[in-house]
């Protein structure tokens, strides 16, 4: 439903002015006018002494038909002509829907050589589709959109999965808005709906309070943007066999130009994304000073240190230690998570570790609901010992 108001029968009275809660209407040349910020909460209704604001229904935008969609895609991110890791994570997630679908797994590729399409393949995608046209080797949206627009229109995938990098979070909104269909935005699990064959895409709302379970039944294809480092890598198969298909990039239009990219140092000696070992520490470490203990373990293991938002709300450690939904995900060989209760809010940000190794009070903390092993202790008690152990084993 929406508002109009009648200009022909409006006064400029003004009475409507005071009924509305959010400034929504205003008054220009003698009329009143319904700008952006209307809720729809209807309470100028009834106070137009003249019966200019009239409700009406606003028309349903025409659905497409979902049948004759078929196949799941991924799009591959490259930087510098290299496949970026979350398009392994994509292709794992991606080979898990088409094999449920008994379809086939497709990437899309752009700006990169022929050598890392077969890499695609390797990693599990039974097709890729390729253009090294040189508008494509620098990211810039409008020629991507473009381009992935234009092949979706034509090859009609059910699925369509990018990275939620800001690459994927830039581009792939232009897409979804142009074919006239939903995205899910940071999603931490995917799964097919076994009774309507529809994608289930689930991310943190609200915050990180809840997880919602998002459908998009009536429009095709279903697409989402994945949380990066929350999907396990497929197999790779180094004889696996599959269909390279070159795509001319002519007609595309762009009104900038990359001219240079620049990358991000890093402060820090070890990047808590690309660890394979973390050892984080959370409210329960009691202080700020609990982190030296923290710090020395994860000094002879090798390891990142991270921090749940708790601790980083509280300026115990800086907030490029965080990890979680507002922080990094990580996705390490072994998380060592001290003191950390494991709110939902942390948990999507660390559970596809390969070892969770939780370390807590209270038995009854939700961090063990996916710790791999958990101790019930006192973390001053438990940490020393196990850093004394491991020095013993190392020679230390």
């Amino acid at each position: 439903m929406s508002l109009i108001i009648d200009i022909d029968k409006c006064t400029g009275c003004e009475e409507c002015l005071s009924s509305c809660p959010f400034d929504a209407i205003v008054i220009k040349e003698g009329k009143a006018f319904i700008n952006e910020y209307c809720q729809f909460c209807m309470a100028c209704l009834s106070v137009c002494p003249e019966g200019a604001i009239k409700e009406i229904a606003d028309e349903k935008p025409e659905r497409v038909k979902v049948r004759g969609y078929k196949g799941v895609w991924i799009f591959a991110e490259q930087r510098n002509g290299k496949l970026a890791s979350v398009a392994y994570e994509l292709l794992g997630i991606g080979r898990k829907l088409a094999d449920d679908l008994n379809t086939e797994l497709s990437s899309v590729l752009f700006g990169a050589a022929e050598s890392e399409a077969q890499e695609l393949i390797k990693w599990g995608a039974d097709k890729v589709y390729v253009s090294k046209d040189r508008i494509l080797e620098k990211f810039n949206d409008e020629p991507y959109s473009q381009l992935l627009t234009t092949l979706i229109n034509e090859h009609r995938p059910e699925i369509v999965l990018a990275g939620a990098t800001p690459i994927g979070r830039s581009f792939i909104p232009r897409v979804a808005a142009g074919l006239r269909t939903g995205l899910t935005a940071d999603c931490t699990s995917l799964a097919i709906d076994k009774e309507t064959g529809n994608l289930l895409q689930i991310r943190p709302a609200f915050g990180g309070n809840i997880m919602a379970t998002i459908l998009c039944p009536d429009t095709r294809p279903q697409m989402a943007t994945v949380r990066p480092r929350v999907m396990k890598r497929g197999q790779y198969d180094e004889g696996k066999k599959g269909e390279i298909i070159n795509i001319k990039a002519d007609g595309l239009t762009s009104r900038t130009k990359v001219l240079d990219t620049v990358k991000e140092v890093s402060d820090t000696a070890i990047n808590l994304q690309d660890a394979d070992i973390i050892v984080s520490g959370g409210r329960g470490l009691g202080d700020p000073e609990g982190f030296r203990l923290i710090e020395e373990m994860a000094e002879i293991l090798g390891a990142a240190i991270g921090a749940s938002r708790a601790v980083v709300d509280s300026g115990w450690i800086p907030y490029r230690h965080q990890v979680g939904q507002t922080g990094k995900t990580v996705c390490a060989k072994i998380y060592i998570a001290c003191g950390i209760s494991g709110a939902v809010q942390h948990l999507v940000g660390m559970q596809s570790s390969d070892i969770i190794i939780a370390i807590n009070k209270n038995p009854e903390a939700p961090i063990f609901n996916v710790a791999t092993y958990g101790i019930v202790g006192d973390l001053y008690e438990v940490v020393p010992l196990l850093i004394k152990k491991i020095k013993e084993s190392r020679g230390l």
